[in-house]
C-alpha cells in the first residue's frame, strides 16, 4: 500500500511578507502627537542652527578665497 505523503501548503512569498510586516507593526511603540510634535521642533531646531552654520562658513571661506586669488 502506496501512501501519499501530503505536503503542508506554504503561503506564497507575498503572504509570508505581509502578514510577517503586520505582525512587527503592531510591535512598535508608536509616540504619542504631543511626543512627535515635540520631536520635529527639536529636529527643525538642529535643522536652522545646521544652516545658518554651514551658511557662516560658506561666507566666510568664499571670502578667504576672494581674498586669496585677488
Amino acid at each position: 500500500m502506496t501512501e501519499k505523503i501530503v505536503k503542508a501548503k506554504q503561503p506564497n512569498f507575498l503572504q509570508r511578507y505581509f502578514r510577517e510586516t503586520l505582525g512587527e507593526i503592531r510591535k512598535v511603540n508608536w509616540p504619542t502627537p504631543k511626543d512627535a510634535w515635540h520631536l520635529t521642533k527639536i529636529v527643525l531646531l538642529v535643522l536652522v542652527i545646521m544652516a545658518a552654520g554651514l551658511g557662516l562658513l560658506d561666507f566666510a571661506f568664499s571670502r578667504l578665497i576672494a581674498l586669496i586669488l585677488a
